[in-house]
């Protein structure tokens, strides 16, 4: 019976030797797993093992995570269908965009934890899609957290999952080059910040989405692009939607880069706030979502399994994990680390 490695249980026994992705065999046929073996193949990357043993009923989601994990799906089957008709007619239908947003970001207001969604949305699906989806979502409850209007809120987390449209007229080959891009290919990639301004004013009145798309990259020093805005020449809505999109961008994974664990990623962030990222929503942001990582499971640096206990108040970004009945605090311990989390 094949299960993934965090459905697997003490007591299971491997089927088959286990090797990484890289060829290391990791376990050898007829393991008994324990929580150490459980732990060496989450470390090893290993995703799904073949085991003797039925392996335990999975846990249902609760109701609303299967009701927002359909409105997730049916927003990146939209995005495909939205992306495909910019790239033929140079433009898309607004009232497809609605029809597909406003049930969709509707049933988020249901559900509060967003780091469930985005590990629900840690998966191999079309990059640019799901990272779009991503953005839209992240921009909406960001919109929501700094206080808009729901109208507002709507319209930014429009605006958010819009942000790449214009990649459609980039090449794929670059937009998936696993290797590092050369001055003329960056450029080339730049540009999809203009074409998507021009995509989405050829389909819709509403200007703050194409300014959005045209400025989501522009950062508070002046250091962005297109147009090497500073401060407040960015409008707030483009300001939300680049946390939004680099967020959704260090902890995804690509063909040249590594995702990130959420955690470290929300360290960064923070980071980025002292010149490169308006401070108001990336405070916002960190202050939100670190309470949704508490419950949840984890695997530390050490190859042990825990789960977050508690933030710490020295030190947010090293929460207290509770790991084989003891307390370890991170932010005491500084050689040990979370490397990743998954859903409870």
């Amino acid at each position: 019976m094949r299960v993934h490695v965090s459905d697997l249980k003490p007591g299971n026994s491997l089927k088959s030797d286990t090797f990484s992705s890289r060829g290391l065999h990791v376990l050898p046929k007829g393991s008994q797993l324990q929580i150490d073996e459980i732990a060496k193949l989450m470390l090893h990357g290993v995703d799904y093992v073949d085991i003797e043993d039925e392996p335990p009923a999975p846990v249902s989601r609760p109701v609303i995570i299967q009701e927002v994990a359909s409105s997730l799906d049916n927003m990146m089957d939209g995005f495909e269908s939205l992306y495909m008709e910019a790239l033929m007619k140079g433009s898309f239908s607004q009232s497809a965009v609605d029809d597909i947003l406003q049930p969709s970001l509707q049933s988020l207001d249901k559900h509060k934890d967003v780091v469930s969604l985005l590990l629900l949305l840690d998966r191999e699906d079309n990059y640019t899609y799901n990272h779009s989806l991503q953005v839209g979502m992240l921009s909406y409850y960001l919109a929501t957290w700094l206080g808009y209007s729901k109208q507002e809120c709507y319209d930014i987390g429009r605006a958010g999952y819009l942000i790449d449209i214009g990649k459609c007229r980039i090449s794929p080959a670059l937009l998936n080059k696993p290797g590092k891009l050369t001055p003329h290919e960056f450029t080339e990639i730049q540009l999809h910040t203009q074409y998507g301004y021009e995509i989405i004013s050829n389909s819709m009145q509403d200007p703050f989405t194409a300014l959005v798309a045209l400025q989501h990259h522009e950062r508070e020093d002046g250091s962005g692009y297109p147009n090497r805005l500073t401060g407040s020449q960015i409008h707030p809505y483009a300001q939300i939607a680049a946390v939004a999109d680099i967020y959704s961008a260090m902890t995804s994974e690509r063909v040249y880069q590594s995702k990130q664990e959420l955690i470290t990623v929300l360290r960064e962030i923070n980071n980025l706030s002292f010149g490169k990222l308006n401070g108001k929503p990336v405070q916002a942001f960190i202050q939100h979502l670190m309470p949704n990582f508490i419950g949840k499971r984890v695997l530390l640096s050490t190859g042990d399994l825990g789960i977050i206990v508690m933030n710490n108040p020295l030190d947010v970004f090293r929460p207290l994990v509770q790991s084989e009945g003891q307390f370890l605090d991170l932010a005491r311990d500084r050689k040990m680390a979370i490397v990743e989390i998954y859903m409870e």
